[in-house]
């Protein structure tokens, strides 16, 4: 996948068609819950992780050097609001990349966690694109609102998938390791289960994994990163941070502004690429008409040493 390039025309000509026809972003999410009870919900085939063989991020002749961007989020309790700020601010984030060359060629993908422990739909997983399929795999993720309200959600079996079942060549051809955003506001669960596993996946695993080894795998792909945004249930927690912090380090985000993630993971992204420093991604930010600048300025400050 990730032939294409982003438009933000072609973008703006959907958002205009979805208002003209009384239509959200969400429609597949729209469509499941007024039709169906909630033991009847299910993932987009587009998105469903049963049986996933891959999820590539290739070169081309037209993206000769692909990097591998991946933002999966919460969707449960009040993490809901997430997927629909992404989806607004999709534009400031292609235009961070791209026009002011923190990358030539993002190739992004995005996917929901949620709880195996409770419910129908504890993980999917989109495809990586170049272009503006992605607005469409953001608009087939199923906003289920469950979790099972133990401060804990399935980031491992997530962690799991895109450990296994991903093959990127920024990775593999050129020894960089691309870009995965977790965004949430609750803890991982210990283990890696086989048995969900097996449910979710259809993958046979022989025994459970520790959270810290498939992470490490995890590890050896991506840079990865966990954000929790002001106005989630445990923003600022410090249980929850600090159990990430013993992970991740520094690559724990406390954002204050929901509505300034997409501008965080642009900045997050030109700096690990070192194509910025923050000062020059705040004053990017500044000349595309962007007010996220405070909010980011606090949020990136313990990555730029």
């Amino acid at each position: 996948m990730g032939s294409g390039s982003w438009s933000t025309n072609v973008y703006d000509a959907a958002e205009r068609y979805r208002r003209a026809a009384g239509t959200g972003a969400f429609a597949y999410s729209d469509s499941v819950k007024s039709r169906t009870s909630r033991s009847g919900w299910s993932a987009h085939p587009s998105l469903d992780p049963k049986g996933l063989t891959v999820r590539e991020s290739r070169d081309s002749q037209e993206h000769p050097t692909s990097l591998a961007i991946s933002v999966l989020f919460d969707v449960t309790g009040s993490m809901g609001g997430v997927p629909r700020v992404l989806q607004t601010k999709l534009p400031d984030l292609f235009g961070l990349l791209l026009r002011k060359g923190y990358t030539a060629h993002p190739q992004i993908l995005f996917g929901a966690v949620g709880d195996a422990t409770c419910d129908r739909v504890p993980l999917q997983l989109g495809q990586f694109e170049s272009d503006n399929r992605m607005d469409e795999q953001l608009g087939n993720i199923l906003l289920e609102g469950g979790g099972g309200g133990q401060m804990s959600e399935s980031y491992e079996l997530a962690m799991y998938a895109m450990a296994r079942h991903t093959a990127l060549d920024c990775h593999e051809k050129r020894g960089r390791r691309g870009y995965l955003f977790l965004i949430g506001d609750e803890l991982p669960y210990g283990r890696v289960k086989s048995r969900e596993v097996r449910a979710v996946l259809g993958d046979s695993v022989a025994e459970d994994i520790p959270l810290p080894v498939i992470l490490a795998e995890l590890r050896r792909k991506f840079h990865v990163f966990y954000i929790l945004p002001a106005g989630a249930s445990y923003a600022g927690n410090q249980e929850v941070l600090g159990v990430w912090r013993k992970l991740l380090g520094q690559n724990v985000i406390e954002l204050d502004d929901l509505d300034a993630v997409c501008e965080t993971i642009a900045l997050t992204v030109g700096l690990g690429e070192e194509a910025i420093d923050l000062a020059a991604g705040l004053a990017d930010l500044a000349d595309i008409g962007s007010t996220a600048g405070p909010s980011v300025a606090r949020a990136l400050a313990p990555l730029d040493r």
